[in-house]
């Protein structure tokens, strides 16, 4: 049996904010070492038998972002599947098992979230090896965390004696939605029931004939989403008339719920974390004496069980307690660390009064490199542009700004409407409103620039694509 990954990569980027947004989601945050929590999983994988490139699943915003963080660790995915709206996990995984039986009629799915922490790779290396022998056995497995607190914010598995033929996996006897506080302590005290993780594992023709069974419309969605895609590069777009037409449902709801044959394989060791708020990162993290949890410039005074985190300057506390203090240029959150799940709320309120600040960084980022927006006023606006070796902007035009660019390092090359120049550091070419141009890095380093744009609208839409090698003219 060949074992096909399925790393599911979407997500609003609410729980986290303000250092995750909608553009920038926490699957792509480095917070418990340098490796962002999408590299951390796909590098994970490295250490299973049997096991293919994985399949990923993203939207078309944050494809760019997939493919560059899997670059950096030089794993190339089987297939880059780009959902043009989303459709919870269980179609996701319809489409991620008809593309793994397309090459390996024993295909079984590992189906994994982007953004969750795994301290014990180990633990984790055993788990998936328990729950292989269980899925051989047609059992659709699910992988259940033993609760060390009585937690309302995850959903809980019910579980039975040890199945006959899969192992170590128990029957499941029952899934529960997040519970009160008061239930999740029962569930403690009971002793039988595990965290839900959102971590599967099955044979691929086994879950689509589930699945079949209970949301056939679902199946026949599917495959004819993936009959009907398109190749756009490196990705995979589906049919969007097609698979929007699919039920919006999780594999817990669509299938683990109804079938005979679910099952769970327990664990108390992998030091499992979905990072769903920022308690949870405190729980993570290293504390000093006083329970805090800092990183980045800080200095406290009579501080106590924080989590406090600085990226861009100076943080000072002083007399606080049990408090969550998260700085990035452009918006610092504070909140009481028993009320972190509400961060959600203040992403709602942004979204309703259509703030940037609930979607989007100063730092966005391209498949070319990544601009940061670093002062704007009254017709005008600051850029500082980092353009990676080997890539270029697309050739493109604007109706109601010019252009000043700078270079601070490295190599450009600069189309400005006919001509083509070379631009080294401390040199400079301006655009013209109108004039088509592009701006590309033939270097082995970084390019980087400083933008300066005038003129009466400076938005981001105000860009007339004539070509682009990543396909968005």
């Amino acid at each position: 049996m060949q074992i096909f990954p399925l790393i599911l990569c979407g997500g609003k980027g609410s729980r986290l904010w303000p250092m995750s947004r909608g553009s920038y989601a926490k699957q792509y945050l480095a917070l418990t070492d340098e490796r962002s929590l999408l590299q951390k999983t796909a590098l994970r994988l490295r250490a299973l038998r049997d096991i293919t490139p994985p399949i990923v699943v993203t939207s078309n915003e944050q494809r760019f972002l997939v493919a560059e963080h899997l670059r950096q660790i030089d794993v190339t995915p089987s297939a880059v599947v780009l959902e043009p709206v989303s459709r919870n996990t269980a179609p996701a995984t319809a489409v991620a098992a008809i593309l793994a039986l397309r090459q390996c009629p024993d295909a079984a799915l590992l189906v994994l979230p982007s953004d969750h922490a795994i301290e014990n790779e180990e633990a984790f290396v055993r788990a998936v090896s328990l729950a292989t022998d269980a899925a051989t056995n047609n059992f659709l497995v699910a992988f259940g965390i033993t609760p060390s607190e009585p937690h309302s914010g995850y959903g809980y598995i019910r579980t039975g004696d040890v199945l006959a033929d899969s192992g170590h996996a128990l029957n499941i006897e029952g899934f529960v939605e997040k519970p009160s506080v008061e239930t999740a302590r029962s569930f403690l005290e009971e002793g039988t029931y595990l965290w839900n993780s959102g971590m599967f594992m099955f044979r691929a023709d086994r879950y689509l004939a589930e699945l079949e069974a209970h949301e056939p419309h679902m199946v026949t969605q599917a495959h004819r989403a993936v009959d009907e895609a398109c190749r756009d590069n490196d990705f995979l777009r589906l049919n969007e008339s097609v698979f929007s037409a699919c039920a919006n449902l999780s594999i817990d709801h669509a299938v683990m719920e109804r079938t005979a044959h679910a099952a769970v394989i327990p664990s108390d060791d992998l030091g499992w974390n979905d990072i769903g708020s920022w308690s949870s990162l405190h729980d993570l993290a290293d504390h000093d004496a006083q329970g805090n949890a800092l990183s980045g410039d800080i200095v406290c005074e009579s501080v106590s069980n924080c989590f406090i985190r600085a990226d861009h300057r100076l943080v000072a506390a002083v007399g606080v307690d049990n408090l969550v203090i998260v700085e990035t240029p452009d918006a610092v959150l504070v909140a009481s660390r028993d009320k972190a799940q509400d961060v959600r709320k203040i992403v709602e309120r942004l979204e309703a009064d259509k703030r940037v600040e609930a979607s989007a960084h100063r730092r966005v980022f391209r498949p070319w490199g990544w601009y940061e927006s670093i002062d704007h006023g009254d017709r005008f606006q600051v850029k500082r542009i980092v353009v990676n070796p080997g890539a270029q902007l697309s050739l493109q035009l604007h109706h109601h700004r010019a252009e000043h660019w700078v270079v601070v390092k490295g190599t450009a090359v600069v189309t400005n409407g006919d001509s083509k120049t070379i631009l080294s550091e401390n040199q400079s070419t301006f655009i013209a409103l109108g004039i088509a141009h592009r701006l590309a890095n033939p270097g082995r380093i970084p390019l980087e620039l400083i933008e300066v744009q005038s003129g009466t609208y400076l938005g981001e839409d105000d860009i007339v694509r004539l070509e682009d090698t990543y396909g968005r003219a």
